[in-house]
């Protein structure tokens, strides 16, 4: 069976170089932000055009470090998509605020920036976005609103480390961008892990006081905080990764092309990159109509697929208190019963892609 990923056969390309990381922070003895930790705060920003990064302990942390260090909290409203992971939402309520869902674009999955102004009131006090699969949203739409109703634009980037708008990485846009290092990200520890990054000195000095427990000195706390420290092994794993990110972000353009090449002409949606992205493809994502009946097909001929994501958050038990209802995102309701990922990681062979999109086109002729 070809996986959907294969974070496996990736580290064991590198395995020396990891082995050899890992003994030096073993045998330093520090591994709470430790030099490791620092160096990657240096090297992950450059990959992304941003000014300072602060390292967490995931994804979801990074987000909630992003928007408390922007001032986001009890009463203010955060407008975001139902289409994505949960993290984005869970991380709105957790500083206090409310999430208020608009729509997406049906062909690049992203935020539609039309449907977000609709929903800007009085208490709209930050946009938060999500690069979604590894394609930028639309930045520049973005700002232009953000601007216009003085509010923080903070990006969910955790799929999106390399990707650019305009030759631009994601750290160039908004208040702040979040990344994710889950193991099956593009840049992925072997455990958890992210980064807030930051452009402005004094955000970043607030969001590196907030990670540890609002401190701003020893034992002198500035700011309620978390707890949220990146771990030295994790650092160290990720620095020798991060050398290999343009590399491995290429690999899966690679793969992409060649999938959109094969499988054009299929009644199915392909990937829509915008001329102006560099899409980094963390998924390649289709639609179709009868996304569960391929999905069983392909796996009955070896190519493992995933859908990201089964419902939309609006319908989700955990934030019915919301008051939405099926039907009020057609287009992200609609999505989530036919979008399907195929397998498009680096280390993909020449005969895995074959493989893969023999089973697209042989399953999608016996479905239509």
């Amino acid at each position: 069976m070809i996986p959907v990923a294969n974070p496996k056969a990736q580290n064991t390309a590198i395995r020396e170089e990891i082995s050899a990381a890992l003994m030096q922070v073993m045998d330093s003895g520090q591994f709470i932000l430790g030099p490791s930790v620092s160096a990657l705060e240096t090297e992950v920003p450059k990959v992304c055009d941003a000014g300072y990064g602060i390292a967490v302990n995931s994804g979801t942390d990074a987000i909630v470090v992003a928007l408390a260090a922007c001032g986001i909290g009890p009463g203010d409203e955060v407008i975001t998509t139902p289409f994505t992971f949960v993290a984005t939402t869970e991380a709105i309520v957790i500083v206090g605020a409310k999430p208020v869902y608009a729509d997406i674009d049906p062909k690049t999955f992203n935020l539609d920036p039309a449907k977000v102004e609709e929903k800007i009131t009085d208490k709209t006090k930050a946009i938060l976005p999500v690069h979604l699969y590894g394609q930028c949203a639309d930045v520049d739409e973005f700002a232009k609103i953000a601007e216009k109703h003085n509010l923080k634009l903070i990006y969910d980037g955790a799929q999106a480390i390399g990707s650019k708008h305009n030759g631009k990485g994601i750290g160039m846009y908004g208040e702040a961008a979040t990344l994710s290092f889950y193991p099956t990200k593009n840049l992925g520890g072997c455990g958890d892990g992210g980064m807030v990054l930051v452009r402005d000195e004094e955000l970043a000095a607030r969001a590196k006081s907030i990670r540890f427990h609002g401190m701003d000195a020893t034992y002198s706390y500035q700011y309620v905080g978390y707890c949220s420290r990146l771990d030295e092994i994790q650092a160290a794993i990720l620095r020798v990764k991060v050398k290999y990110i343009e590399q491995w972000n290429a690999a899966r353009a690679a793969n992409a092309a060649y999938y959109i090449e094969a499988l054009s002409g299929l009644p199915l949606q392909l990937p829509v990159p915008a001329p102006e992205n560099y899409h980094i493809y963390h998924q390649f994502t289709i639609r179709f109509a009868k996304r569960d009946q391929l999905k069983a097909k392909l796996a009955e001929r070896g190519v493992g697929s995933a859908v990201f994501y089964p419902s939309p958050l609006h319908l989700q038990k955990a934030y019915l208190n919301l008051g939405y209802k099926p039907g009020d995102f057609p287009e992200s309701e609609q999505v989530a019963r036919e979008c399907l990922s195929l397998p498009v990681f680096p280390e993909l062979t020449e005969e895995d892609r074959n493989t893969v999109t023999e089973a697209v086109k042989t399953s999608v002729a016996e479905l239509t």
